[in-house]
This record gives C-alpha cells, sequence and structure tokens, in this order.
C-alpha cells in the first residue's frame, strides 16, 4: 500500500479508481465503504485530511480524533491500494479566495446550524477529485444531506465521477457509527440510543404530519430538544408535507452532552 502526502506521491493507478474520502479515526463504518468500493473498481484510494473549512468556530477542528497509524492499519487490512494524506498546506498552499458555493441547499436542515459547513465540505471534495482523479466516489448515508449536495455539485458542475452512497452501519443497539461516539460518557452513550429510537418510531408511520408526532415524542420523552428534526425530500433537503409520497428522509441531530450527533433513516411514505 502507498503512502502519498502530496500529489505528485500518489501512483499512476491503471484501471478503475474508487475513492473514499474521510477525516480519519476509521471505524467499521468507513471499512464497510472501503469493502464497498473494491466492488466499483479495480483500486480504492482512502483520503484522510481533517478538512479545517467545513469547521466552524466554535466546533470539534482541534480535538476531532485522530487515529492515523490505526487508520493505516485498517486500509492495509482493506486491501487499500493509496492512502492521500496531505497536510493543510498541501491542500491549502495559499489563502482561498475561489470556493465552491453549496447554494441555497447548504444553508437548510444541517446548512442553517452550521453556516459555511456545505461550502467548505464541497471545496475539499472537489480538491480531492482533481488531485486524486476517480471514476467513483463513496460517501455514507449517515451524512444524507452531505451526499445530497456532493451529488448536485458534480450534476452541476459536470465533474466526471460517479457518486455512490452507502448505507449507514450501526452499533448492535442502533446508534450510528461515528467517529465523534468517542466522546460519549457511558450514561451519554446510553442516551444517545434516543435519536435511532426517535428514527424507527418514525419510520414506522407513513403520513409525514404522524411521523414526525412518532419521533419527536421519543426525543421529547428523553428530555432531548434537538437541534432539528425534519423529513425532507432526498433530492434537494426541503421538508415535505401530508401531500408528499415518495422516499424522504428522516434527519435528526441533537447534543448529548457536549456531543453534538447526526442520524437520519430513509423511509416510504
Amino acid at each position: 500500500m502507498d503512502l502519498a502526502r502530496t500529489r505528485d506521491e500518489l501512483p499512476e493507478l491503471i484501471g478503475r479508481v474508487a475513492l473514499v474520502p474521510t477525516m480519519g479515526a476509521l471505524h467499521e463504518g468507513h471499512r464497510s465503504l472501503i469493502r464497498l468500493a473494491h466492488k466499483h473498481a479495480d483500486h480504492v484510494v482512502v483520503s484522510v485530511f481533517v478538512n479545517p473549512l467545513q469547521f466552524g468556530p466554535n466546533e470539534d477542528f482541534s480535538r476531532y480524533p485522530r487515529t492515523f497509524e490505526q487508520d493505516l492499519a485498517a486500509c492495509e487490512a482493506e486491501g487499500v491500494a493509496a492512502v492521500f494524506a496531505p497536510s493543510v498546506e498541501e491542500m491549502y498552499p495559499s489563502p482561498l479566495q475561489v470556493t465552491v458555493s453549496s447554494g441555497t441547499m447548504g444553508t437548510i436542515v444541517e446548512g442553517a446550524v452550521r453556516p459555511g459547513h456545505f461550502d467548505g465540505v464541497l471545496t475539499v471534495v472537489l480538491k480531492l477529485f482533481n488531485l486524486v482523479r476517480p471514476d467513483v466516489a463513496l460517501f455514507g448515508q449517515k451524512d444524507a444531506q452531505q451526499l445530497a449536495v456532493i451529488r448536485r455539485m458534480v450534476a452541476d458542475l459536470n465533474v466526471p465521477v460517479e457518486i455512490v452512497g452507502a448505507p449507514t452501519l450501526r452499533e448492535d443497539d442502533g446508534l450510528a457509527m461515528s467517529s465523534r461516539n468517542v466522546y460519549l460518557s457511558a450514561d451519554e452513550r446510553v442516551r444517545a440510543l434516543a435519536l435511532s429510537r426517535a428514527l424507527r418510531a418514525g419510520e414506522a408511520e407513513r403520513a409525514p404530519s404522524a411521523v414526525l408526532r412518532a419521533a419527536r415524542a421519543v426525543l421529547a420523552g428523553e428530555g432531548i430538544e434537538p437541534d432539528y428534526l425534519v423529513l425532507v425530500d432526498p433530492a434537494t433537503f426541503t421538508e415535505v408535507d401530508d401531500k408528499y409520497y415518495g422516499t424522504a428522509v428522516l434527519a435528526v441531530a441533537a447534543r448529548i452532552g457536549t456531543t453534538r450527533l447526526i442520524d437520519n433513516v430513509l423511509l416510504e411514505l
């Protein structure tokens, strides 16, 4: 397995290339993305880069978990061809003047709580696409709005990369796998299960208003006040009403102690 710190160090891979962009702290969810990537390409490249552009001034950039040696070992075990682990200086050698705008999609739901977040995501993803030049890139459904805005960027800017979304991987008790789960205390870990329980309660309903009522009731029962709990169109992330039918995303974000968690589920209305 090759380790590249710069574009010049990336190997020339012959055949179809898949990219799995990550911020490191790899868990089983990331590994499942890598395994799926092998089914879509001849070679898999994993990027490990904690992107400062997508963190707000009061967010956890400095304490975001960094487990680079373990990440390399996981990639080696999963048969990755190359790990691209650039420095901040390599990715952003001079102050940025031109960035990617996520448009209206980047200002609603998660974007309303984290202004500028999706602009930072799209900017780094487009740079990674230009540097690695993959044929296909894989992203987890757990970050459903991120997946939606990346798909829209690729479509709107004619980026020649196929985007594949992968199902959310969960712990045995239902908690969505996340690098931030390590921040939770034992009691907070138990309380965090209310998020997946709320989604399951909503999933059992079929009318949008009933979906939201059922999910809210679970969170209220645990005394959790979410940043948002919304039922949205998966392509635009605009909220749907009782006239809507088809696939929708029930998405939630909440703080459990000092840790902010997100989760979502796809359902049919």
